[in-house]
């Protein structure tokens, strides 16, 4: 006799609440249709569930998500990056206080001793047959960021090899919640061989029919939950053995909306209006934003980056700021919009030289032009650099293509070899964006202030009656 087990999945919602109703009408047909063939099934989060892009999130500190997950019965989650790396302290201990479903990560520490009441390693979830399932969390170590925070995120590695052994003793069949990327999940899946199936995210990858690597199935449903996942375990209740492991992603865009979904997030949307409607300043003129543009807005925040940081010199793109301010009150809401990331201020050594050659790079075409997705931007494109503390004198190539022709710092020569501090936004520091920022050996990282946080000061500070 076999039997077999339902696991429905998201990942990497990223607060995308327009393709939530979706994922709310596909989660409810897929869980009625288990109820009358009586299969057992369980509906799984893999973390970066909440994003601060959107205003829900932002006013809510991320309860409203876990809200909108307890309203679809889900029955296990892991955290991502944005969870753990984008809410202070506070925020992310009492993130899953009222979640009805249960919450893995194994490798998540408190430094200061005291952990949130929510937190397991691992769970043991049993069938209707009594086929004994064991889950684990595991997410990515971005230790710059969690420690500043005082939390810890051990080696992956080293936590399953704490817990796997006496998980599997307990259990027939090994299910891990991965949100460490692609490649580290075909790691695990190598070293590991007790593992059954690694659900995965982070990097946003999609395998549309899993993809099996030494005894496991990995599997992924891409980002923003445009696809909805689906894992299908065959269980030889007699040999006590797993006959077959399968797994789908299913495209969900086509899909009509749950309409009650729809209504509860009507109702959220007017709950941020209150919370975040506060006015921050009023202005009887438009305070302008040009993403190819030198403006006194990005000059002023630039500004305010340094000081706060108390660095040599700064720079900020002109992307940030996604729309002009408009005529009247301000709100925090108005902030939120127009600078909507999840990004922190930084500050990085560079030598001379690597400052001068990061301030040519940026008046590139290749690089104001960017498009860029990810690093915790949430913009069109770059934009032009913005800079405090350093005067740039630039000219024009016949093709029309600006570049450097001086660089002076406080109105100093830059001395080639010293080491100068220099503040920015976080995403530089990732990727190959500003090589020598990403680089460089010493990051300071700013947490949990946003960039917004200091342009509602910088509001207050320059446009503020």
């Amino acid at each position: 006799m076999q039997e077999k087990l339902y696991f429905y999945y998201t990942n990497d919602l990223h607060s995308d609440f327009e393709q939530w109703p979706r994922v709310a009408a596909f989660m409810k047909e897929a869980k009625a249709n288990k109820e009358v063939t009586g299969d057992s099934c369980w509906i799984v989060d893999i973390g970066d569930h909440v994003d601060r892009v959107h205003p829900i999130a932002e006013a809510f500190m991320g309860k409203a998500n876990v809200q909108l997950m307890n309203e679809l019965d889900y029955d296990i989650a892991t955290i991502g990056n944005n969870e753990g790396i984008t809410l202070a302290h506070h925020d992310l201990f009492h993130l899953y206080d009222e979640a009805n479903f249960q919450v893995v990560c194994a490798n998540l520490h408190s430094l200061d001793g005291v952990f949130p009441k929510w937190l397991n390693n691992s769970v043991i979830i049993e069938s209707k047959q009594g086929t004994k399932v064991g889950v684990i969390g595991l997410t990515a170590p971005f230790n710059d960021f969690y420690e500043l925070l005082d939390w810890h995120v051990s080696d992956p590695y080293e936590a399953l090899a704490k817990h796997l052994a006496d998980l599997k003793e307990k259990t027939d069949i090994i299910v891990i919640l991965s949100h460490l990327g692609i490649s580290e999940d075909q790691e695990i899946a190598r070293r590991f061989p007790a593992i059954d199936v690694i659900i995965g995210g982070h990097t946003h990858h999609l395998l549309r029919t899993g993809e099996k690597v030494n005894n496991s199935l990995i599997t992924a449903a891409g980002k923003h939950c445009a696809f909805v996942g689906e894992v299908i375990l065959t269980w030889d209740l007699e040999h006590k053995v797993l006959v077959d492991k399968e797994a789908y992603a299913t495209d969900i865009t086509h899909i009509s909306k749950d309409v009650s979904t729809v209504q509860r997030q009507s109702e959220l949307e007017l709950a941020v209006e209150n919370i975040l409607g506060e006015t921050v300043i009023q202005t009887n003129s438009v305070i302008e934003v040009k993403w190819f543009q030198h403006t006194p807005i990005m000059q002023r925040l630039t500004d305010k980056v340094r000081t706060w940081t108390k660095a040599d010199c700064a720079m900020l793109n002109s992307g940030l700021l996604l729309d002009d301010f408009p005529i009247g009150n301000v709100t925090y809401k108005d902030i939120h919009r127009i600078c909507p990331h999840p990004i922190n201020p930084c500050v990085v050594e560079l030598s001379g030289n690597e400052l001068i050659e990061v301030t040519r790079a940026s008046f590139t075409k290749e690089f104001t032009e960017l498009k860029l997705k990810g690093f915790g931007f949430r913009g069109e494109i770059i934009g032009r650099m913005v800079f405090s503390g350093l005067k740039v004198e630039t000219d024009f190539h016949d093709d029309g293509q600006e570049f450097v022709k001086d660089v002076t710092i406080n109105g100093q020569a830059i001395e080639k070899d010293k080491i100068y501090t220099v503040a920015t936004a976080d995403t530089f520091t990732f990727g190959r964006l500003l090589p020598e920022i990403a680089k460089s050996k010493t990051k300071n990282y700013f947490v949990p202030e946003f960039l917004r946080d200091l342009l509602a000061e910088t509001l207050r500070e320059y446009y503020g009656r």
